[in-house]
């Protein structure tokens, strides 16, 4: 299967908003598929979106701790209760920052096929999801950190040149 090339965190494609995904065809199969290999394509890779591979949809895969799949046009709901843990970006490859999320996750939406699916996770999984789902709507990460801390991952993350 095709491994995909990433988007880094300086690319502008990653501060637009996905589209919803309206044709549940070999095309969206395939991308699923190829986001998937991308994925697994190198160590702790445990999520990915669709705008970090140059696709402008809502889509996003998933694999962690025995548990993985997919999401179209997602939806989350999220728990109340929030912890701080480190958290690392595919595009900001090698850094790792510590970001309040919720610690729990109800998500719905479709599968490649169009059938609906509704996914509960907590821990890692639920803050891989609200990463993923995050750049579905053109959020970094860094977005959530104060002004102070944005710089200095920033400093971190970018290629320097």
């Amino acid at each position: 299967m095709t491994v995909l090339p990433i988007r880094t965190f300086d690319d502008p494609a990653l501060r637009e908003p996905a589209e919803p995904v309206r044709d549940f065809d070999r095309e969206l199969r395939r991308l699923v598929k190829a986001m998937t290999a991308t994925m697994r394509a190198g160590a702790g890779r445990a999520g990915l979106a669709a705008p970090q591979v140059g696709e402008p949809l809502r889509v996003l895969v998933y694999d962690y701790d025995g548990r993985a799949g997919h999401l179209v046009n997602p939806r989350l709901e999220l728990s109340e209760r929030r912890v701080v843990a480190d958290e690392a970006c595919l595009s900001a490859p090698g850094v790792w920052w510590p970001l309040e999320r919720s610690y729990m996750v109800t998500a719905r939406g479709r599968d490649m096929f169009g059938k609906p699916v509704t996914l509960r996770a907590l821990g890692v999984l639920a803050r891989v999801l609200q990463h993923e789902a995050d750049h579905l709507d053109g959020v970094l990460f860094s977005d959530h950190l104060e002004a102070a801390e944005r710089e200095r991952f920033l400093a971190a993350a970018l290629p320097s040149g």
